[in-house]
């Protein structure tokens, strides 16, 4: 028996995938008790009594400026930004990759350019779209799609480019115009690698919108973390940090839930 030949099961995988995450857990918390038992007021590495205690003011008492929970009130703000910015890219990336794809003359004429935005690091160009937008919800929006739509565009154009020759011509013969060859051919084949490349620019996604949040917000995971950084407040930083990977995660789960029942044929074909 070789060890490529043995796949586990749905249990034995959840168990082996929990393994190492119950073990970071475990370490941290006899590093913790380690550090507090030399210096009760170790800032470093805070205890989960003391981080309870740090979150439970900003999960439950309303902020007297605002009226807002603030936990709340930053993730639904860091949320809407996401979701604004990954729908655009989505939007941007089926309509470009899949023109790019399908028609050569536009993917000669424009693939240039897609590859050359695609390797500007977005980052180095925060400070000009500030200049450009302001320091309001379009700059940190436009950051997200300048970072993550040149990649799912060319993704996706390459995708739909590489379609077998054989589907095309099959369905040219049966009389299908070019809308019908995109719409029918193309499209189908293209959706289940578009969330796939959603799945994996979500976490760039969350480091540009984190990013963009530190430098100019008043609301935001991102500025959170970066708000109370200042006074080495480990205690509300670690939440946030684990917060942002939950959602994260769960943003993950669903666009795979959707890819697996949206498209049954796409994961069979690949198995």
């Amino acid at each position: 028996m070789r060890w490529v030949n043995i796949k586990p099961s749905r249990r034995t995988t959840i168990l082996l995938g929990a393994a190492p995450l119950l073990l970071a857990l475990v370490a941290y918390l006899f590093a913790a008790a380690a550090r507090h038992a030399a210096n009760p007021n170790d800032k470093v590495l805070p205890t989960p009594g003391a981080m309870i205690s740090a979150m439970h003011g900003l999960l439950m008492d309303a902020d007297p400026l605002s009226g807002r929970l603030i936990f709340w009130a930053d993730t639904l703000a860091s949320l809407e930004r996401l979701g604004i910015a990954l729908g655009i890219c989505t939007l941007s990336a089926l309509l470009v990759g899949m023109v790019l794809g399908v028609l050569p003359a536009a993917r000669a004429t424009f693939g240039g350019l897609v590859t050359t935005v695609a390797v500007i690091p977005p980052i180095a160009l925060l400070p000009v779209l500030f200049i450009v937008f302001g320091l309001g919800e379009t700059a940190k929006v436009a950051l997200i799609v300048i970072g993550v739509a040149p990649f799912l565009i060319r993704d996706l154009a390459d995708h739909v480019a590489a379609i077998p020759q054989e589907q095309l011509i099959k369905a040219q013969t049966l009389g299908a115009s070019s809308w019908q060859l995109a719409l029918r051919v193309a499209v189908p084949q293209a959706l289940p690698r578009l969330i796939s490349g959603l799945r994996l620019s979500l976490g760039p996604a969350w480091v540009y919108l984190i990013s963009a949040e530190a430098i100019a917000s008043d609301s935001g995971l991102g500025y959170r973390i970066f708000l109370v950084r200042r006074y080495l407040s480990m205690d509300i930083i670690i939440p946030y940090v684990a917060w942002i990977s939950l959602l994260a995660i769960a943003m993950d789960l669903a666009l795979r839930q959707i890819s697996q029942r949206g498209f049954v044929w796409a994961h069979q074909a690949n198995r």
